[in-house]
């Protein structure tokens, strides 16, 4: 059975990711409401939020006539800081108010992953998991603050920030998968892909890397 992978997600990031890991897929965009999901869930914590989220993208996504007989997945993350959960900021005056407190400071970046199998024959899986990593920051300059958010990167982005692009430069270091703080952790898709009875390899583009 030849497998079909779909992200469930209009990230650059994400898709870069795989294309970069040599994983064949598709993208199909969910337009999840997001502050609707989890408004119909009350009071959840960061690391489920993500989960949450990625789980309705996936289901959105796989209930769709285009994503018949495929491997869906959803991605979502939040950013954990100061117990708050933290997605995109979109204002640039919340932005500047938010990297200004995590300036020199830490925080937990939670990437959901939910994997929903349509293929005829198929698991039948619908499953999830989440990769959480600590992204430590270092002692912004207020000038430094106000030039990255006047770039308008960071206000489309979980916690106000990327590693993969101009933010990288004040991110110190980061334990855990630096994959799951740029959006989807490759080896937890393994992970999800092995529980669905798909190897990874079977989803390598022709010519990589063997």
């Amino acid at each position: 059975m030849t497998a079909r992978l779909i992200l469930a997600s209009k990230s650059p990031a994400r898709t870069k990711l795989l294309a970069d890991a040599g994983i064949r897929h598709d993208v199909l965009v969910s337009y999840v409401d997001e502050p609707a999901v989890v408004a119909a869930y009350g009071e959840i914590d960061p690391h489920d939020t993500a989960l949450l989220l990625a789980r309705a993208k996936a289901e959105a996504v796989a209930s769709l006539d285009d994503a018949d007989d495929a491997l869906v997945v959803g991605c979502d993350s939040v950013f954990e800081f100061d117990g708050e959960a933290h997605g995109k900021p979109y204002e640039p005056a919340v932005a500047i108010e938010r990297i200004s407190r995590m300036r020199g400071r830490s925080g937990v970046l939670h990437t959901g992953h939910w994997l929903v199998d349509t293929r005829d024959g198929g698991s039948g899986a619908t499953i999830g998991a989440v990769s959480s990593a600590t992204v430590h920051f270092g002692a912004m300059s207020d000038a430094e603050v106000e030039a990255y958010v006047a770039s308008g990167e960071p206000l489309h982005c979980a916690g106000s920030f990327t590693i993969d692009g101009l933010g990288g430069a004040f991110i110190e270091r980061v334990d855990g998968d630096p994959h799951a703080v740029v959006g989807l952790s490759i080896s937890t898709l393994r992970a999800l892909l092995h529980s669905a009875g798909v190897p990874v390899t079977d989803l390598w583009e022709h010519g990589a890397a063997l």
